[in-house]
């Protein structure tokens, strides 16, 4: 069985195939919680499908872009449970996944922009099934079209991409399909950081006379 997830937004998602379809799934209602709230959704998965950590045969994880703490949470634990069950763990990058869903939805030519906070998005292109350009991360101005978008920007970003298509954010029933059939590239299950985190190392203190 395939177990699924993606935290590299405010939502989390996480679902579960077992090599034909999805069997279960799990869509966080709540934000910004991702270290409380990944693990009571696989464990959900687990459970709805009554399956155990012991079937699964491997793991699936979206690797952003996206912020350092919620990319963390989903990697190490991917990681984590592939190492354990000695299985492997596949990574996509999470825009591939949006891409997917507007690909399903019969679109041809169209962007993935996803909130970058700081009053930016991370953007991708798409045209034939295929990521043309990006990721990157832009101001909303810089990366304006009036092709259609998928993701969290066209709701937050409504003048520069006025054509809001598809789900906000990834599903992770998505990924499952993206991974089974190789539908955009699979890669080591690795950060995609676009920019540096916010914390940073403090500075040597300075003297006192």
């Amino acid at each position: 069985m395939l177990l699924a997830f993606d935290t590299a937004t405010p939502h989390i998602t996480v679902a579960l195939h077992d090599a034909e379809a999805v069997v279960a799934r799990y869509e966080s209602a709540e934000s910004m919680r991702h270290g409380e709230m990944l693990a009571p959704g696989i464990r959900r998965v687990l459970a709805d499908a009554r399956a155990t950590v012991a079937d699964l045969t491997a793991i699936a994880v979206g690797v952003g872009p996206g912020p350092f703490t919620g990319l963390r949470v989903g990697l190490v634990t991917a990681r984590t449970l592939g190492f354990v069950r000695e299985i492997p763990v596949h990574g996509v990058c999470s825009l591939d996944i949006l891409a997917a869903s507007g690909v399903d939805a019969g679109l041809e030519e169209f962007v993935v922009a996803t909130d970058a906070r700081r009053k930016e998005v991370y953007l991708a292109s798409y045209s034939r099934g295929r990521r043309v350009s990006g990721p990157q991360v832009v101001k909303p101005v810089d990366g304006k079209t009036d092709l259609p978008v998928i993701g969290r920007g066209g709701v937050l970003y409504p003048e520069e991409f006025p054509d809001k298509r598809g789900p906000e954010h990834p599903l992770a029933s998505v990924l499952c399909d993206v991974v089974l059939n190789r539908r955009f590239e699979i890669v080591d299950p690795e950060p995609l950081y676009l920019r540096r985190p916010d914390a940073a190392e403090p500075g040597k203190p300075k003297r006192v006379s």
